[in-house]
């Protein structure tokens, strides 16, 4: 049950480029090995974190493979496989090698703006795809178009094989709403690094992070004591945290956080285009925060 094998910090992991702007599976051997060893519950590959627009669809094989090989009998996998046109997304379902994953994370449709039924539809059609159990990601912020609680807990209820939600709206209402009324065993996570704290004391099952590709061990354990009710011991955790974590998103994302991890010597500066780095102004900020932080990651 999905509940229980995706209960804690499960990490999107970033998609390290060379300086001449191949994958650099080096460097996500040992991002892999960083976040593993900090104390995350698990991986999600592929991640709209990983940058899965400018990967090639060989590209989105190999990365796969390569996380699903390094974390065999380690951590459990989430793969993301998403998009706004569905068929494309069945035809990535039909071909990624998913039978070792434990859950296909999928973004609700960006730009095209659906309606509560299409996006419903769009679901239900992935579902039926899908071989393995389906996590809603609801983040209106990238896609344009917020998926309604109402439409949540229809999935939830009348689609099999749709398991989960990672809900970034920010909208806590939003999420009592979906709490309340999805089944008992649905997973609901968090897609909001600054409000996991909060989310989990609301009944959320933890989170899905960009943070904790730069600081898991620190993010993780402040997951676990909040889901242990400590949240006198995780309030302070999340607080050392805060500043970082408005820097991982003050310009775009990944870059806030690809700019830690090179700062870390975890991966390199590197991002594909349209994006790119952080500012210099930002860029300094980054490196302020990371000494102040220290070496307690």
């Amino acid at each position: 049950m999905l509940k229980t094998l995706l209960r804690g910090t499960g990490v999107a992991l970033v998609t390290p480029f060379t300086t001449d702007f191949q994958v650099d599976y080096t460097a996500l051997e040992a991002l892999i090995e960083y976040v593993i060893n900090g104390g995350v519950e698990y991986l999600v590959s592929l991640g709209t974190t990983g940058e899965p627009p400018v990967l090639s669809s060989e590209e989105k094989r190999q990365v796969l493979t390569f996380t699903l090989d390094k974390a065999a009998g380690r951590v459990p996998v989430v793969a993301g496989v998403g998009g706004n046109n569905t068929a494309s997304v069945i035809r990535d379902l039909e071909t990624l090698p998913l039978d070792r994953t434990a859950a296909v994370l999928s973004n609700s449709p960006y730009y095209s703006k659906p309606s509560q039924e299409g996006i419903f539809q769009h679901y239900k059609a992935i579902a039926a795809a899908s071989p393995k159990p389906v996590i809603l990601y609801n983040v209106p912020g990238r896609t344009g178009s917020n998926m309604s609680a109402a439409t949540t807990v229809r999935l939830a209820h009348e689609v099999p094989g749709i398991a989960g939600m990672k809900e970034a709206s920010g909208n806590i209402v939003q999420c009592l709403h979906i709490l309340r009324d999805v089944p008992e065993d649905f997973l609901v996570v968090s897609g909001d690094d600054h409000l996991a704290l909060p989310l989990i004391a609301c009944g959320m099952d933890g989170v899905i992070s960009v943070a904790a590709n730069a600081w898991p061990g620190i993010f993780s354990d402040m997951v676990r004591l909040s889901l242990a009710d400590d949240f006198g011991a995780a309030a302070p955790l999340l607080e050392q945290l805060v500043e970082g974590i408005d820097l991982l998103f003050a310009e775009n994302n990944p870059a806030g956080v690809k700019a830690f991890l090179a700062e870390y010597k975890v991966i390199r500066n590197v991002l594909r285009l349209p994006l790119v780095p952080l500012s210099d102004d930002v860029m300094r900020q980054v490196r302020d925060f990371a000494a102040k932080l220290g070496t307690a990651r």
